[in-house]
């Protein structure tokens, strides 16, 4: 369960320490000490979450002791604590850098309203230093579409696993829904109350991704112009979500499982340790048995992160669910763009259900998402959906029987009366979505990078950032 806030308490003025430590000593983890050279060691060997300074002026040493504090962990409040109640006292404290200032004698009820005050003070600032973009997750596990019996199972378990504390690794292709209920299963733990970071291990280059999850330190390279806390520092209490982990490199692996074991580890730069009451979801979609087998994947850290497995059925094995899925993805992406649109066509139904969707709930989405931009009638029609016809089943369990020819001709046809003059411009919009990543753009547009590389070959796109055109 998440751990008390560690605090630090250095000479709250003439022994009063006593009261203030009596009042937290319940919520909290307290440290105290009455020596400078204590204090300064204690806040180089370790992060706290609050810092409590007494002082009776801060003239000379004290002033310098407390600009030193806030340099050195800017991001740790600090509360004043003094028997004097000066204006300027006040004033120059918190231009200083404090963010709040107890005279005494302090009641409990006081101090405690404080400190909680500044520890959500510095979990606002960890929200803001993230810049999270608005989470797309359903609280409720019965709200979760699962018609199929392979999804009842999976999210039976991942409604069980939500009540522990315990690593989590969810498996699954892409596009299945790993990262969506990574935050269903946040928002049904005990932490649900505390912050839910994500973050994608295979978009970020090797070199940047222990500085984006530990954080570094001022001048601890080259860019490295300020401190900055890394994600686990700001998933601190809450739960860090760890997409692709399977392609994090073997020297951060190692760091990794130093977390999962110690739950502890230093910003890249630093010698302080911090430490990391952190629950780890992680997901993956490689087979990371075969990758320890090939000594791509430490064995230990599979291990470690395997304590409750689960596995996300692809959509090919729960057909049951896809029309409710997208209808309840033709309602979502109406509302986003204001139009009227009630449902599907007979033949979009049909190839909707006759689809492989090899990129899963992620590509059916996309599809919608297209689908409705173009839609200009009340329906949705077949020709809107664009599906390549190579994915079309002939049959398959709980789908109607599709004939393939008489099907693929129907789209060809469609396709080449109503989606040709959009083509060009769909392609365009996704590669500027995508950054002009063709693999990523192929994968929004639901087709295969060969697929689309042909397309753009056909429509003579260009990019001055692509090979062939330098």
């Amino acid at each position: 369960m998440p751990g008390r806030d560690a605090i630090l308490i250095y000479d709250c003025c003439s022994g009063s320490a006593d009261v203030i430590s009596e009042a937290l000593a319940g919520p909290c983890s307290l440290t105290i000490t009455n020596s400078e050279s204590e204090f300064q060691a204690k806040m180089s060997a370790r992060q706290y979450d609050l810092v409590l300074l007494g002082v009776d002026d801060l003239s000379g040493a004290r002033m310098k002791l407390l600009e030193n504090t806030v340099s050195k962990s800017p991001y740790t409040p600090i509360v004043i604590a003094s028997a004097s109640e000066k204006a300027e006292l006040v004033v120059k404290a918190m231009n200083l850098g404090a963010c709040d200032f107890l005279v005494h004698p302090v009641s409990p009820e006081r101090a405690r309203t404080a400190v909680r005050r500044a520890i959500e003070l510095r979990k606002q600032r960890h929200e803001i230093d993230y810049l999270r973009h608005r989470q797309d997750v359903v609280y409720d596990f019965n709200k979760v579409i699962a018609r199929s019996s392979r999804m009842k199972a999976a999210l039976k378990v991942l409604k069980k696993f939500a009540g522990t504390d315990s690593t989590i690794l969810i498996t699954g292709d892409t596009g299945t829904g790993k990262s969506f209920l990574s935050g269903t299963v946040h928002f049904n733990s005990p932490r649900k109350a505390k912050p839910f970071v994500k973050i994608n291990c295979a978009n970020i280059p090797e070199h940047l991704l222990e500085s984006e999850l530990f954080g570094h330190e001022k001048g601890s390279f080259t860019s490295a112009d300020k401190q900055r806390i890394g994600r686990f520092e700001q998933a601190a209490g809450g739960t860090i979500f760890l997409d692709e982990i399977g392609e994090i490199s073997l020297n951060l692996q190692s760091k990794l499982l130093r977390v999962l074991e110690e739950k502890s580890f230093e910003r890249v730069g630093g010698n302080k340790t911090i430490h990391a009451d952190v629950r780890i979801i992680a997901a993956t979609n490689k087979d990371l048995v075969r990758q320890v087998e090939e000594g791509k994947f430490r064995e230990d850290l599979y291990y470690r992160i395997n304590v409750l497995p689960v596995r996300l059925p692809p959509l090919r094995e729960r057909p049951e669910c896809i029309i409710p899925l997208a209808e309840r993805l033709l309602h979502r992406y109406c509302q986003a763009v204001s139009r009227s649109i009630t449902g599907f066509s007979e033949d979009a139904l049909q190839a909707i259900l006759s689809y492989d969707w090899p990129g899963n709930i992620r590509q059916l989405a996309n599809t919608i998402e297209r689908a409705v931009i173009l839609e200009e009638k009340g329906e949705i029609q077949l020709a809107n959906l664009a599906l390549p016809p190579r994915r079309i089943r002939e049959n398959g369990p709980g789908l109607y029987v599709v004939d393939r020819r008489r099907h693929s001709d129907r789209i060809a046809r469609e396709v080449n009366g109503s989606l040709a003059g959009h083509e060009r411009d769909l392609i365009v919009k996704a590669l500027e979505e995508s950054l002009w990543v063709q693999k990523n753009a192929a994968l929004k547009l639901g087709i295969s990078p060969r697929a689309l590389n042909y397309k753009i070959r056909k429509w003579r796109i260009t990019h001055p950032h692509w090979r062939r055109n330098k």
